[in-house]
């Protein structure tokens, strides 16, 4: 008998997900830990392997939006016949609801944005164009959400294949091809599901009774330290950014206090310092997760953000990468942005998050005298219910000596 091919709950309150590409076809051998299709989920975008050896049988959902657990795909022996039963929709989210243009969601998932794809002779030879077209998964989900013409984008990657930055270039440049937009046109912006997420998860975090505290660090010692560190790990390069990881874990296993959260049946205080990284991904704002930062040293915290970032560029991060975070660093001091001071949205279900602003010269009293020193200004947000201000203030200040004396945290 056939194995069913069902769409997984890759992580803690996913209810729905959609099947973007198949790596497979139909009638292909499939090794059990072979990458099978890619799924797009309110937080990433992932491949998904194999639970089975055999033959791909039938494709039960091409493409689209379905319920965790529903039967996408059968796997089994060769010439192996599926049942005119099993081959029917299920959970009235199958092929008749695909061809009319809506796909159900799950219980209790966002009820999605219809989805056209009805095929008439033209759009069906049209999709098959553009099947055609050597793309990545993520510049083909950047088509698809701005409406773009992929085999009208020319490809910059190896062998032709077009990448997200060509997608981005070819929406306004002239290898498009298309006319300026009229000054004065809206342009409406499908919302992708990790923007919905983003926006579900903020109106939450503004809802949440927060408080700010704002200290100033002098980094003399700190920017030292990371040049020191740079030249004794040239396979990695180390930032600052990976000195506060280390630096906010060692303050955090010091005041469990504040890595923590809030729920109903108590304020959760955790043992271990997981802390995530706000990035600026292609797709939108993500925050992967170095877990057990304080056990880690200043280079492997350099390597596993190293990683991290650069999977988040290629939208290569698992759910996995994305969960168990206990604390937040947004870190907008990068000369590209060069922010002196924010305030940044806590991220749910974390007690707090530390906004990093950039470092700058500034006359402070040294010893009683003038002296310029390179000082940041980091800004920490605490949800009330879980944190006393007292508690953030001995928190902050151990983050505060802790770079300016960043002996102590190593």
């Amino acid at each position: 008998m056939a194995n069913e091919v069902k769409l997984p709950r890759l992580g803690q309150g996913m209810e729905a997900g959609t099947v973007v590409k198949w790596l497979k076809s139909e009638g292909d051998h499939v090794e059990k830990g072979d990458p099978l299709y890619e799924i797009d989920t309110d937080k990433v975008t992932q491949e998904v392997e194999s639970d089975f050896a055999g033959v791909l049988l039938k494709i039960g959902l091409p493409q689209g939006e379905a319920p965790v657990g529903r039967t996408i795909a059968w796997i089994g022996e060769p010439d192996e016949a599926i049942s005119e039963t099993d081959a029917q929709p299920q959970n009235g989210t199958g092929t008749s609801e695909i061809a009319s243009g809506s796909v159900a969601p799950g219980p209790g998932a966002e009820d999605p944005a219809p989805v056209d794809i009805s095929e008439t002779p033209s759009s069906a030879s049209a999709q098959s164009a553009e099947a055609r077209v050597k793309a990545s998964p993520l510049a083909r989900r950047i088509a698809r959400e701005r409406n773009i013409d992929l085999a009208r984008v020319r490809g910059t990657g190896p062998d032709g294949r077009i990448v997200a930055e060509d997608v981005e270039r070819g929406e306004t440049g002239p290898a498009r091809g298309a006319a300026p937009a009229p000054v004065g046109e809206v342009e409406v912006v499908p919302l992708s599901s990790i923007r919905r997420t983003i926006a579900r998860r903020l109106t939450a975090a503004w809802e949440i009774p927060v408080f700010q505290l704002t200290v100033s660090a002098d980094m003399t010692r700190a920017n030292e330290l990371v040049a020191r560190a740079r030249e004794l790990n040239p396979d990695v390069r180390v930032t600052v950014t990976d000195l506060l990881v280390k630096v906010c874990a060692q303050a955090l296993v010091r005041h469990r206090e504040v890595n923590a959260e809030f729920a109903e049946d108590g304020i959760r205080r955790y043992p271990s310092a997981n802390v995530g990284i706000a990035v600026a991904a292609p797709q939108g704002l993500v925050v992967p997760v170095v877990p057990g930062a304080e056990r880690l040293s200043l280079a492997e915290v350099a390597g596993r953000r190293t990683d991290l970032v650069g999977r988040a560029a290629d939208n290569k991060l698992t759910t996995q990468d994305l969960e168990g975070g206990t604390f937040t660093i947004s870190n907008l001091g990068m000369p590209q942005y060069g922010v002196e001071q924010f305030v940044a949205v806590i991220n749910p279900p974390q007690a707090a998050i530390l906004a990093v602003g950039a470092t700058t010269d500034r006359v402070v009293a040294a010893d009683g005298v003038p002296a310029v020193r390179p000082i940041v200004t980091l800004t920490l947000t605490v949800d009330h219910r879980a944190v006393d201000g007292a508690q953030a203030a001995e928190f902050l200040r151990t983050v505060k000596q802790f770079l300016e004396e960043p002996a102590l945290a190593l």
